[in-house]
C-alpha cells in the first residue's frame, strides 16, 4: 500500500490539511476557520479528522510562520504572534512523528517534492502576499544553514536608505513589495495590492508608478540572488502572483536589464504550481522528505 502523510498549515485565519501520497496525489482536505486564539485547538482538531479518516497514518508534516528549531520538532521563534507557538513540541502533542517547517519552506517542498521544481537541483522559491518569504533548493534538497535562517529573500535589502524592517534590515523586499506595506508605498491610497492593481489596469499614473518601482526592486533582489546562488529556476508563489501578467511582463523587462546572463544563459522565472493548498501539500511532502533523508542516514 502506498504510504501517506497528513499535512498542516497554520495560516492567519484558518487551518488548512491535507492527506497525500507519495505521488502528491490528494487524498484528503479540511478547513477550519479560527476564531480569536484557538488556533492551537484548530490545529489537534484537523490532526485528530485526517487521523480518523486514515488510521494507519503515522507521519504529520506542520507549516507555521517563524523560524523552525534545528530538528524541525518546533518554531523555535516567532515573536509578536501566535503566543503561545514558540517551543511547542508537535510530536508531543499529535504522538507520532512530526516536521515542523516554516511556510515558504513548505511552499518549497510542495513545488520540489510534486510541482513545478520536481527535476529541478537548484531553485529559490520567493512567496509574495502579505509578507514576503522565500526558501532554497540545493543539490535537491532544502536548505535551511545555520540557526535555520537560510531563504528569507524578504529581508534582504534593496534600498540601503529605506526603513528598517520587523527583522532590522533597511529597504528590505518585503517592504518593496508586500501587502503588508501597501498603503505606506501608495501614501495611504490604498490598502490593499488588488485595489491597486484594479487602477493600474485602467490606466491610473499614480498605481502604475508605485507598482513599476516594487517589480523594478523585486527584479533587482531577484538578480542579486542569481548571482549569489546561481540557481536553475526561481519559484514565485503568494497571492500577488495571481496578479499574472502585471507582474511577470516587467519583471521581465527589468531582469533583461539587471540579469547577469552569462553565456547567454538566464534563470527561469515560474510561478508556483500549487496555490491555496501548497502550505500544506508542502508540509506533508517536507515530512516525507525529512524522513526519508532520516532513513537514509541509518
Amino acid at each position: 500500500m502506498m504510504s501517506t502523510a497528513i499535512g498542516i498549515d497554520l495560516g492567519g485565519t484558518r487551518i488548512k490539511g491535507v492527506v497525500i501520497n507519495t505521488n502528491g496525489d490528494l487524498l484528503d482536505q479540511q478547513y477550519i476557520q479560527i476564531e480569536q486564539d484557538n488556533w492551537k485547538q484548530c490545529i489537534l482538531e484537523t490532526a485528530d479528522l485526517l487521523s480518523s479518516r486514515y488510521p494507519d497514518n503515522t507521519l504529520i508534516g506542520m507549516s507555521a510562520p517563524g523560524i523552525p528549531a534545528a530538528d524541525n520538532s518546533c518554531i523555535a521563534y516567532m515573536p509578536g504572534r501566535l503566543q503561545g507557538l514558540e517551543g511547542l513540541h508537535w510530536g508531543t502533542e499529535f504522538k507520532r512523528d512530526t516536521w515542523v517547517a516554516n511556510d515558504a519552506i513548505a511552499a518549497l517542498a510542495a513545488e520540489a517534492k510534486f510541482g513545478i521544481a520536481k527535476d529541478v537541483q537548484h531553485a529559490v522559491m520567493i512567496t509574495i502576499g502579505t509578507g514576503v518569504g522565500g526558501a532554497l533548493l540545493i543539490n535537491g534538497k532544502i536548505y535551511q544553514g545555520a540557526f535555520q535562517k537560510a531563504g528569507h529573500a524578504g529581508h534582504i535589502s534593496v534600498d540601503h536608505e529605506g526603513e528598517q524592517d520587523i527583522t532590522g534590515m533597511p529597504g528590505s523586499l518585503e517592504d518593496a513589495i508586500g501587502n503588508c506595506t501597501i498603503q505606506k508605498r501608495s501614501n495611504g491610497k490604498y490598502d490593499d495590492t488588488r485595489f491597486l492593481l484594479d487602477d493600474v489596469i485602467k490606466g491610473d499614473q499614480f498605481a502604475n508608478q508605485v507598482w513599476q518601482t516594487s517589480v523594478k526592486k523585486l527584479s533587482v533582489a531577484i538578480a542579486s540572488i542569481t548571482n549569489l546562488l546561481s540557481p536553475e529556476m526561481i519559484i514565485l508563489g503568494g497571492g500577488i502572483t495571481e496578479a499574472g501578467g502585471l507582474l511577470f511582463e516587467p519583471l521581465e523587462k527589468f531582469m533583461s536589464k539587471y540579469e547577469w546572463r552569462a553565456g547567454g544563459r538566464k534563470v527561469n522565472i515560474v510561478k508556483a504550481a500549487f496555490g491555496d493548498l501548497s502550505g500544506a501539500i508542502g508540509a506533508a511532502g517536507f515530512a516525507m522528505m525529512q524522513q526519508d533523508q532520516s532513513k537514509q542516514k541509518i
